[in-house]
């Protein structure tokens, strides 16, 4: 993963201080990483990276909820444990809109299985099927007329697959990206949509590209980010997919990283 640590020494070298909705934050404009997925799985390894929770969440993205109890479910087994949504659920500008406790609103499964009527993964992978080189597989969660509904507009906002020698590309667009603790999350998340996407219409994979907007750094982040720029990025594990199971029959134990080795956890405060 040394392109994640490029990618944070670039927001040093040539970012900004500026002000921002949840604190001061060193931030820059534009910048792209790539990972070839047969090299193996892009899982930071200078930090422990919490596969547990980047599993339930994009299983929580796949089925299409919103709810935050029903994450912690697929996630931990237990609707009244913590999840990475949990904040974002009882934040002060949102729970006056929530319709029920643990309601997150429109966030990116609602609209990826049932925008206006539109279940946009279904739509994906037939078209993946009929005409694997069109240009329009695409999935999108800005839906400009719900972001009002939601506790927080899509941060990863599209995402566009591509087939080339019987392999599945995928490039996520993030407009706004928190360095230290939501990138390696979503480069996981989304490494593992390919993979997943890919089996599910019998291709193998090739690149994840990941394409930023407003890369970030927090100012209360700095100290631990300093920390893991010092550190060399380990050999890279790979993943395995339980077989025989179709992308709406997936639990969090199906997804194994093999040979995972991190480096101790750093850890920071979540803005929200």
């Amino acid at each position: 993963m040394k392109q994640y640590i490029d990618a944070l020494k670039h927001v040093l070298d040539n970012g900004e201080l500026n002000q921002s909705r949840a604190g001061n934050v060193i931030r820059t404009f534009g910048y792209q990483m790539r990972f070839n997925l047969q090299q193996g799985f892009p899982a930071v390894t200078t930090k422990k990276l919490a596969w547990k929770s980047v599993v339930g969440e994009l299983l929580w993205f796949l089925e299409g909820s919103g709810d935050n109890k029903r994450l912690a479910e697929i996630t931990h087994g237990d609707p009244t444990k913590t999840t990475i949504w949990t904040a974002n659920a009882n934040a002060d500008y949102w729970k006056p809109k929530a319709k029920y406790e643990g309601d997150l609103g429109k966030v990116y499964g609602v609209q990826w299985r049932n925008w206006r009527g539109v279940d946009q993964i279904h739509a994906l992978l037939a078209g993946l099927r009929r005409d694997p080189y069109s240009r329009r597989h695409i999935i999108s969660a800005w839906n400009v007329d719900e972001l009002n509904q939601m506790a927080l507009p899509p941060c990863h906002t599209f995402s566009q697959f591509f087939v080339a020698n019987r392999k599945l590309s995928c490039q996520l667009y993030q407009r706004s990206a928190d360095m230290f603790l939501g990138v390696p999350f979503n480069i996981a998340s989304y490494s593992l949509l390919t993979h997943i996407i890919a089996k599910e219409i019998g291709l193998g994979v090739g690149d994840f590209v990941h394409t930023f907007g407003d890369l970030h750094i927090y100012e209360d982040h700095l100290d631990v980010v300093k920390q893991q720029i010092q550190r060399v990025p380990g050999k890279l594990p790979t993943l395995s997919i339980a077989p025989k199971k179709k992308i709406n029959e997936y639990e969090v134990k199906d997804f194994v990283l093999e040979n995972y080795k991190s480096m101790d956890s750093l850890k920071a405060k979540m803005a929200v």
